[in-house]
């Protein structure tokens, strides 16, 4: 009897402990927080959630859960730059200027929106985030066409990450391109400047959503690049919680669907603060962010900046 007793006792101790360790959280760590929208599974209803019904797990280590708080009602509310690629056919984004103007307009009062363009490498602000939408609508202009290109599209999202005033605000950027970067001429994927370009996102804490609109020039209808550039697009977004937009390998009519699915998704979007552990030093730390809510899917960034303290 009491060698049945000792073995129970033992393997309670092994499997109990393990599945406690398992369910409750980790609570030393280092505060982040990171964006994370919501998304149906199947059809469109995405109920509200709370901060219990969300897991952050770094690999098999589960961090704590401080707050789960709307993006469009909290405090230090969102500020989004409309990023648009200069090197863009005139004659093809011409007719969507009205759509990047209603979309501005539609935004809600605590969404400043900022106007941006990728130049040689550069990010030629128009207009810093606003409150003053319809000031935001005025910096809109055609692109200058074929003589803007010869750089990498990532080294402009990269610029205006580095020069975005500073801000609690979550940050967000619509990148309005063609993805292709110039500077990278091979079938594969491993482009060194859109992984510099998702580093600096995630560090930053910035979602990319990115909309494919046609180049100007020869690039703008050589498919293989065309392929490779939604590519590119799809990957930073993925990787920063954003979405990638495009319609086969030609621009789409309208603009339009895709700011409504935008703005759907910011009404679905939450700021998620959890303590994070740090790795042996300061660095971007891989996180997975979920939920046991039925029919939810979370989206939001693969790694987050973790300090040592």
């Amino acid at each position: 009897m009491k060698s049945k007793a000792l073995l129970s006792a033992i393997l309670f101790s092994l499997f109990g402990f393990a599945a406690f360790a398992q369910q409750e959280p980790a609570f030393p760590g280092t505060q982040a927080s990171v964006v994370v929208s919501a998304e149906a599974q199947h059809g469109t209803s995405v109920p509200t959630l709370h901060a219990d019904d969300v897991i952050v797990m770094q690999g098999k280590q589960r961090d704590q859960v401080i707050s789960l708080e709307p993006l469009l009602s909290s405090q230090a509310g969102v500020q989004v730059f409309i990023l648009i690629d200069d090197s863009l056919s005139t004659s093809d984004l011409g007719s969507k200027l009205n759509d990047i103007r209603q979309f501005i307009s539609a935004q809600p009062a605590n969404v400043q929106v900022g106007v941006a363009y990728m130049r040689n490498g550069t990010a030629l602000v128009a207009q810093n985030p606003t409150g003053d939408h319809a000031l935001a609508a005025k910096a809109r202009r055609l692109p200058t066409g074929e003589s803007a290109g010869g750089a990498s599209p990532y080294f402009s999202l990269g610029e205006l990450i580095k020069r975005w005033p500073e801000t609690n605000a979550a940050r967000q950027v619509i990148m309005i391109s063609d993805g292709i970067d110039p500077y990278w001429d091979s079938f594969g994927l491993d482009d060194p400047y859109v992984n510099e370009a998702i580093a600096q996102a995630q560090r930053a804490r910035v979602v990319v959503n990115a909309i494919y609109a046609r180049g100007d020039g020869h690039l703008g209808h050589t498919r293989w690049r065309i392929t490779l550039g939604q590519s590119f697009l799809s990957e930073l977004a993925d990787s920063t919680g954003g979405e990638a937009y495009y319609l086969a390998t030609d621009s789409p009519p309208s603009f339009t669907p895709y700011f409504n699915q935008i703005s759907a998704r910011m009404q679905h979007a939450y700021l998620l603060t959890f303590k994070a552990q740090p790795g042996p030093k300061s660095g971007m730390q891989q996180v997975k962010i979920a939920t046991e809510v039925p029919n939810v899917d979370l989206v939001a960034q693969s790694h987050v900046y973790v300090p040592v303290s």
